[in-house]
């Protein structure tokens, strides 16, 4: 019965449009991208700064430069301490002594607008004990963890986020041109970046290789003349899924592209792959991908998957059956003209898998990986401006393509 009804409504939002339904659903349910700079007003000194266990439990010191706004939390799936702090460089992180049975790893980096953090990886459930600031003889924030059981834990991990934790407000969004109607617009989302560098390999790091890539396309992009182009990132910063989805609805985007350089074992993972959202992935190593892509952003971020709203739900399957065929096209017209460059694909060169990044309704989204870090040749590739060049062409070929023959498509549906 709720579908039946549902479709009713659904007719009646295709009068109006599709696109407004999708930025009612995402203004409630996501939040928006700000630019993000760090000017560092304090810097960590790793060699007075050390992680290790303690009688207790684990005793984090961070000693820095000079005092800053701070604050301390954990969370769950996985079990993680995080500390965020105002303007802080903790370059050198991995230089601190850290010897402690009960931490899998630490993670720094750029996390919203003006705030760095910190992600300590717990073996188990710990809460904070103790918690400071001293500022002399040298400023230093102390953290002390004690076990805990899962129950206190969960229960601490799912308190409300301290006042000012929340993400910015969404910003208004605009509505997206007739397909064939100026200039089409592509929202670039270069992988990973700041707390999270993504695969790493030869002294490279998938974060910084896509940002190189993702300037250099849009170049490309922009000096055909045909394309308006945005990067949900422009720097070495982290910015989470659901951001980068409503970067793409704040500028009214016709295509999201995602682009990536993982690593698989080699032999599984060598070429240029495109992937599109599905549940079901197409092998074992696509899934591999998407939970790791997926389980990156649990630093931040609202899921939408995970929201009980049955109503946005059914809406937003009815969205995506609509895009759906649009964005099977998208892929079909990038990986023909990707192999007319005679570039290297994956010998499955169209496959799919959840990810997280590619679940807007409305827009058709591809997840491009470039090449795989885990292979030496697709790594001396992407190390090589002549190939970047070349496949940044053959990626142009394709959007003009697609756009051509997907607004010819909509011209014949009048």
């Amino acid at each position: 019965m709720l579908r039946i009804v549902l479709r009713g409504i659904w007719a009646r939002v295709k009068r109006v449009g599709l696109r407004f339904l999708v930025l009612v659903l995402l203004w409630v349910m996501s939040g928006a991208v700000q630019a993000q700079t760090l000017s560092a007003m304090a810097r960590l000194d790793p060699a007075r700064s050390h992680l290790v266990d303690a009688t207790t439990g684990v005793d984090l010191q961070l000693t820095i430069s000079q005092p800053v706004p701070w604050r301390a939390r954990v969370l769950d799936n996985p079990p993680r301490l995080i500390v965020d702090f105002r303007e802080v460089d903790l370059t050198g992180l991995n230089h601190m002594q850290q010897d402690s049975a009960d931490v899998l790893g630490l993670r720094a980096g750029v996390f919203r607008p003006g705030w760095s953090r910190l992600v300590v990886d717990l073996l188990g459930p710990m809460l904070v004990a103790e918690a400071g600031m001293v500022t002399s003889p040298d400023t230093a924030v102390h953290i002390l963890l004690r076990p805990a059981t899962q129950e206190e834990f969960a229960a601490k991990a799912l308190e409300p986020e301290p006042p000012g934790w929340a993400l910015p407000k969404p910003a208004p969004m605009v509505p997206v041109p007739p397909r064939g109607a100026g200039p089409l617009i592509v929202v670039l989302d270069p992988g990973h970046g700041g707390i999270d560098p993504g695969a790493e390999a030869g002294g490279q790091s998938e974060a910084k290789l896509m940002m190189v890539f993702a300037r250099e396309l849009k170049e490309a992009l922009l000096r055909d003349g045909g394309f308006k182009v945005i990067l949900t990132r422009e720097d070495d910063t982290f910015v989470p899924l659901e951001d980068r989805i409503s970067v793409a609805h704040m500028a009214g985007a016709q295509v999201f592209l995602a682009l990536h350089a993982d690593a698989l074992a080699e032999g599984e993972a060598v070429g240029a792959t495109v992937y599109t959202l599905a549940d079901e992935a197409s092998d074992k190593a696509s899934a591999t991908l998407a939970e790791r892509h997926n389980r990156d952003d649990l630093l931040a971020g609202v899921d939408l998957t995970q929201q009980d709203d049955v109503v946005a739900t059914v809406l937003m399957d009815m969205a995506r059956a609509e895009t759906q065929p649009r964005t099977a096209n998208l892929a079909k017209a990038l990986v023909e003209a990707i192999k007319g460059a005679d570039i290297r694909m994956h010998r499955h060169p169209h496959q799919e898998a959840a990810f997280a990044v590619l679940k807007s309704a409305d827009i058709p989204s591809i997840l491009l990986e470039v090449g795989f870090l885990s292979s030496a040749s697709d790594l001396a590739h992407l190390e090589d401006p002549q190939w970047r060049a070349a496949m940044a062409q053959a990626i142009l070929t394709g959007l003009k393509a697609w756009a051509a023959a997907d607004a010819a498509q909509a011209g014949a549906g009048k």
